[in-house]
């Protein structure tokens, strides 16, 4: 679950949640000082969505390149019965 989250919804929510802030701070000081607040534009959550993206990618990127074993170490052990209980799989 917690890959889920730091692979795919962080990198895709963390561009749109700053973009919002920033939108509600302006808009806070904009009332304060009498200006034209900012608003919230198609165009600014699309470029959310591709930063967000470009984040993911990365991350998945640096993720294969850090993380794993090296292509030919180690075996998969296939599930097995013994002694009437399963036995999972696992890699050696």
């Amino acid at each position: 679950m917690i890959r889920l989250l730091l692979n795919y919804v962080i990198p895709l929510v963390l561009p749109t949640a700053a973009y919002l802030a920033w939108v509600w701070y302006y808009r806070k000081r904009a009332e304060a000082l009498g200006g034209q607040p900012p608003e919230i534009t198609r165009g600014g959550l699309f470029w959310c969505l591709v930063v967000g993206l470009g984040l993911m990618i990365v991350t998945l990127l640096v993720l294969a390149a850090v993380t794993g074993a090296d292509p030919g170490e180690g075996g998969y052990q296939s599930p097995r019965l013994e002694d009437g209980r399963i036995i999972p799989p696992k890699f050696n």
